[in-house]
């Protein structure tokens, strides 16, 4: 016997549909918006009452023949799966965190996917859809459905003006207070945010390119040196300040860097909260507060200004790609190598531009900048990177599903990645020691952005940046210089070790590049940057 299909009509569904997602898919909206206005009261059972009907209202509005179903479900999906990382991280699904996801690669994907999120999908988002796919739907003539549907919409718009009316005050106050509230409801957040991310990249794709820097030369410093000058830039990944024992964390972290002669800037404020950000905004040469991510496609970058000087500027990457920063220039990734000790499971640790490093460094004539772009601390798997032997604090947490595990599980995962990290830097500092005889060379690291590790049920990253914890915003910075680079720029390290306890930001670091490599261009700001204090004069 064949199952019949039941039928419902198509308001019915419209309503059911809206009333499950805002039942189901909005655990963190609800107690925001509750503790937003200071508990449950007139306005926050109003303002409450007020969303419910404006969602309920749209769900109805599409009810058509041959709509309904399938924006029906893409809100179900989108709700479904939002909602899984928004309860679960306290992740904001925006149009910066769509790009993220937009630009990662398969591997730091799979980590995400756990057999949680594949039962919350399928639970709250892929059950649903298959039920509404299911069922057949009653729809009216057109002038029919227009009546009905008027019938239960206007009365819905109706009490929702007169709530407003009366709590317009406090509705504005509470939504500017709380922000965040709004960015966590389900599926209008995710789904403007899509919308927003879609209409970024269609008036970017044809965009040009606008030269920078094209004056740029060697300053007399590079042009005097008869050695080459080496710079060593690595744009670290997930790393947060406070987790760095050079910045004052009790645990011991940094054992390897410690023991070097390096520069270490306590204070310093990333320029976003996500890679697809922050890393594009640190090579570019506009400032935090006037960065964006369409001004970043349409200007070239510091490696340009860089090969425009007559430096050989390569890119390599251990991530997810340059973001566009290498696009015109020499990009190597290492990522995919086949290393079975440094890539278990296919996934390198950083580890892994080491050897490409002494190999390169060894054969070196001209001036040139590497970029090492790390995998760093990226979560939520913390585990895959660091090796046996920086494997210190235990328990740690062996799982991408973060909450299976203790905070502290997870802090120790964490800090284990640190360590490694630590290894990584010092190794790189010591492969550049080795062939001070042949050539001068410094060295510069910043973090991207840093991670939330449950510090108020928050997790991973990619807050919107005018409301984000400081975890995810402070990020360590070192810089080291060779003794034969010291002589050439006249360098006074204690000036320099004196000025790094100043607040910097990633403003600071494509300035500061320019000018470990002595290059002139009119697009160089010496105020920005951080070595100009304490140069030779003259």
């Amino acid at each position: 016997m064949r199952w019949a299909r039941p039928e419902i009509g198509s308001r019915t569904a419209a309503l059911l549909t809206g009333l499950f997602i805002l039942a189901t898919c909005n655990d963190t909206f609800w107690p925001m918006m509750r503790d937003g206005f200071g508990g449950w009261n007139a306005a926050s059972i109003t303002f409450g009452l007020s969303v419910s009907l404006l969602l309920l209202t749209f769900f109805v509005a599409i009810s058509a023949k041959y709509v309904f179903k399938p924006l029906a479900i893409l809100c179900l999906l989108t709700a479904g799966a939002a909602s899984y990382f928004t309860d679960t991280f306290g992740t904001i699904i925006n149009e910066q965190m769509i790009d993220s996801a937009m630009t990662t690669n398969q591997r730091e994907a799979g980590a995400l996917i756990s057999a949680r999120f594949l039962t919350h999908l399928a639970l709250y988002a892929i059950l649903p859809s298959l039920l509404l796919l299911w069922v057949r739907l009653r729809h009216e003539t057109f002038g029919l459905k227009l009546r009905n549907n008027a019938k239960l919409i206007v009365p819905m718009l109706i009490a929702t003006g007169i709530m407003v009316y009366f709590q317009l005050g406090a509705y504005i106050v509470t939504i500017r207070g709380n922000n965040l509230m709004m960015q966590t409801l389900n599926p209008v957040a995710p789904l403007s945010a899509a919308y927003n991310y879609a209409h970024t990249q269609l008036t970017t794709a044809n965009v040009v390119v606008q030269p920078l820097g094209t004056d740029a030369k060697r300053g007399p410093m590079l042009s005097a040196e008869t050695r080459p000058v080496v710079t060593i830039l690595v744009a670290g990944e997930t790393a947060r300040g406070v987790n760095f024992s050079l910045n004052g964390y009790e645990r011991e972290t940094n054992p390897k860097l410690k023991g070097l002669d390096i520069i270490n800037y306590p204070d310093l404020t990333s320029c976003g909260t996500d890679t697809a950000t922050s890393l594009p905004c640190m090579f570019s040469v506009y400032p935090t507060s006037d960065y964006s991510e369409t001004k970043a496609k349409s200007t070239e970058n510091l490696l340009d200004v860089f090969r425009h000087a007559g430096v050989d500027a390569l890119w390599w990457d251990n991530n997810t790609g340059s973001k566009g920063i290498a696009d015109r220039g020499t990009y190597v990734p290492l990522m995919d190598s086949k290393d079975p000790v440094i890539c278990p499971d296919g996934e390198c640790r950083d580890e892994i531009f080491l050897k490409k490093l002494e190999e390169t460094l060894s054969g070196i004539t001209r001036d040139t900048v590497i970029v090492l772009h790390q995998i760093g601390s990226h979560g939520p798997a913390y585990y895959r990177r660091y090796a046996e032997e920086n494997r210190v604090f235990k328990p740690d947490c062996r799982t991408p599903d973060l909450p299976k595990c203790s905070l502290e599980e997870v802090r120790n995962a964490y800090d284990n990645s640190i360590l490694q990290t630590d290894a990584f830097l010092a190794s790189v500092i010591g492969l550049l020691k080795q062939h001070d005889d042949r050539f001068a060379s410094a060295f510069l690291y910043a973090s991207d952005h840093g991670e939330s590790l449950g510090e108020n049920g928050i997790f991973l990253h990619g807050a919107p940046y005018a409301f984000a914890p400081k975890e995810q915003t402070h990020v360590p910075m070192i810089s080291w210089f060779s003794p034969s680079y010291r002589q050439m720029a006249g360098l006074d390290m204690a000036c320099l070790a004196k000025e790094a306890s100043k607040p910097y930001s990633h403003d600071n670091w494509f300035h500061t590049a320019l000018g470990m490599m002595n290059i002139e261009t009119t697009v160089y700001q010496p105020e920005l940057d951080l070595l100009q204090a304490c140069r030779a004069k003259g």
